[in-house]
């Protein structure tokens, strides 16, 4: 026996049944239109047919609910409607926690770079003024980047003095600057500090 499926009492009447005739019908007469209609809210082919199928397998999870009394295609197109405003408020919830985040990030990340800044000026500022002699042998050991044999035979000093110059330096720069001494020399100097 055919049935009509046209008439909204007894398509609805056989969802309800579990009726899967009934169901590919409601598929092929509404997906496409559905899909359609969704791209039209959402400008996206992709999220269009996600709601979409979200909502034929909720049409189908709970047929029992459905009413005869309604038609089912207004039903079909406010359940569209209703999810994609569902979707586009999760969506538009979670950008602004995203921006949230990004702009505490970006605060965060500019007090580093104040604070790097401040202390690369402070590095800078105690190496200006070190005693003379213990300047002239640090600038030469990191910036020029001789080591402290070639430092020892350029000034035609002992090994041992240039390493106790050098240590004099990083005692006096740590002192003012602290754990993050290593990363400011490394970010000013470009080589690693060896003490």
């Amino acid at each position: 026996m055919n049935k009509d499926y046209s008439d909204n009492k007894i398509l609805v009447e056989h969802l309800k049944k579990g009726d899967e005739d009934a169901y590919a019908y409601l598929m092929d007469t509404y997906y496409h239109k559905l899909c359609v209609y969704a791209k039209s809210l959402s400008r996206d082919i992709y999220i269009s047919e996600d709601i979409v199928q979200s909502i034929f397998l909720k049409v189908w999870e709970q047929r029992q609910k459905l009413k005869d009394i309604y038609p089912i295609k207004s039903y079909l197109y406010q359940s569209v409607y209703n999810e994609f405003i569902n979707q586009y408020r999760k969506k538009s919830n979670l950008i602004a926690v995203e921006n949230e985040y990004v702009k505490n990030l970006n605060a965060v990340l500019e007090e580093d770079v104040r604070d790097l800044t401040k202390l690369i000026a402070l590095v800078k500022q105690e190496i200006h003024n070190l005693p003379p002699k213990c300047k002239e042998i640090f600038i030469m050991g990191k910036q020029e980047g001789l080591t402290y044999i070639e430092i020892s035979e350029h000034l035609n000093i002992s090994f041992r003095t240039v390493e106790n110059q050098m240590s004099k330096a990083f005692s006096i720069i740590r002192e003012k600057v602290g754990d993050k001494m290593n990363t400011i020399l490394f970010l000013m100097f470009g080589n690693k500090i060896k003490i």
